[in-house]
Formats: structure tokens, sequence, C-alpha cells
């Protein structure tokens, strides 16, 4: 049997999944408030020639290529990718046989949050699992971080460019989170920064895509429900027109 697990967190105005100048906002207009819309399309229609007197149900949204789950695209990070060879692609260029691929699960959620992840420790995760990594197998992080609840932005650990360019030089093109960010909550980071002043730690694993080119899911769930890996993970972004991210519907395929 197959079985399908959903990965994404809905797009709503009732739970916070980003800062407020970044969240999200649904208007929703209702079958009671709508009929003059259908109207404008066949003049002299009435609200009692509708059955029930009923118009139609639509919403409007305003939000940002990056609110729920979604796929940043190697724009995001950096204007260049390649160490600078040539210009990183965005989320419209991406190439399509990378989005449905075997995924493999690597769980830091017993780490502090905050903390940035090292090669060192997805190497012990691995062999912990008994798995290796094969080219293009796209790679999810259970971080920690519980959507939904009081402070998600500031939960879950954050790879670092030491293990992001792990990733990407053993052919890993696809990564995701079920963080807010696949660095480190920037809360803890500027805590870092007030006491280091090193510029180095600031977006460290987004900025590695500028070395090799990488795409990177955010606000992904239910990822303590995936076994280790087994599984086959479809993230396939909308395509925007140059834009540097993507939402998608991120979906988990077992077969037992």
């Amino acid at each position: 049997m197959t079985r399908f697990v959903d990965l994404s967190i809905p797009i709503t105005n009732d739970v916070i999944s980003d800062p407020d100048v970044m969240r999200p906002r649904v208007t929703y207009m209702t079958h009671e408030n709508t009929w003059e819309q259908i109207a404008m399309f066949f003049p002299g229609l009435t609200r009692e020639d509708l059955p029930d007197g009923e118009g139609w149900a639509v919403e409007f949204v305003e939000l940002s290529t990056h609110n729920g789950t979604h796929m940043d695209a190697p724009w995001h990070y950096h204007s260049t990718t390649d160490s600078g060879a040539r210009p990183a692609p965005s989320i419209d260029e991406a190439p399509l046989d990378r989005f449905f691929r075997p995924g493999v699960k690597l769980d830091f959620s017993h780490l502090p949050h905050g903390h940035v992840v090292s090669t060192a420790e997805v190497e012990a995760e691995l062999a912990r699992i008994g798995y290796a990594l094969e080219p293009l197998d796209i790679v999810l992080v259970q971080s920690g971080a519980v959507y939904g609840t009081e402070g998600f932005t500031d939960q879950g650990v954050g790879l670092g460019a030491e293990a992001t360019l792990w990733l990407t030089e053993r052919g890993v093109e696809v990564v995701g989170t079920d963080a807010w960010s696949w660095d480190a909550p920037f809360s803890h980071t500027a805590k870092r920064w007030a006491e280091q002043r090193d510029p180095a730690i600031i977006w460290e694993g987004h900025k590695a895509g500028r070395i090799r080119p990488y795409y990177q899911i955010e606000k992904l769930c239910n990822l303590d429900s995936l076994p280790p890996y087994g599984f086959m993970v479809s993230c396939f972004p909308v395509k925007i027109e140059r834009a540097s991210a993507g939402w998608i519907r991120a979906v988990a395929v077992l077969e037992s």
C-alpha cells in the first residue's frame, strides 16, 4: 500500500509561523456576500436568481514567496553561485527532476535551540541510522522546532556553512527543515554576533549557496512521523518568474 504524509503547514491567519512584519493575510469572501460579483458578468441577474441566493467562495491572499512551506532558490542567498562563475538561478529556473527523489531524515531535535549542526554531527547521525547518502537525495532535518507553538521562529537547530557544503559536495541539491530557517534562528545568532562580531556566522548556511547551488525547503511539518529513510519526497515549487522562492505542497510517499 502507498501512504502519503503531508509535510506542509497551512497558510493561515490563525497560527504564527513568521515574524509579525512577514505574516501572511488571508481575506475570506463567502457565498453570502459575493452574489454581486457574479451579477457583474450577467447583467440583470438578481440574488434570488441564484440557488439559495448564494454566490461563490473566494479568498484573497497577501503573502511573500517565503510564507508557508516553501522552497528557496539559490537566487535568494546571493546573486551568483558556483563561486561567482554564473548567476544564481531563480525558482522558475529550478530543474524539476530534483523534486521527486528519495528522502532521508536527520533527527537533531534533541539538540538545544540555536545550535549550529556540524559536519561531524551530520556524519554521526547518518551512521546512527545506517544510511549512506546518494547524489540527489533530499535531506530533511528534524530541527526541534514545533509548528503552532509559541516562539516558533526562535526554535530549532540550524545547519551552517560547513555542514551545508559537506552535503552539497556529495551531490545533495535539495534540503529541508521543519524550522523557520535552514540557518539557526536569528535570535540565537544575534547573541553570538554580539559576543564574537564574526560576520561569517551571519546566514552562513544560506550563503553556502554562493559556492555550490542548492534548493532549500523551510517550514515543513510532521517529520516526526517519517522513518529515517525509505520514502520519496515530492516538493515541486510554484513557478514564479525571477522569484527567490516558491510555495510547495511537500508530501512524503511511503510504500508498505
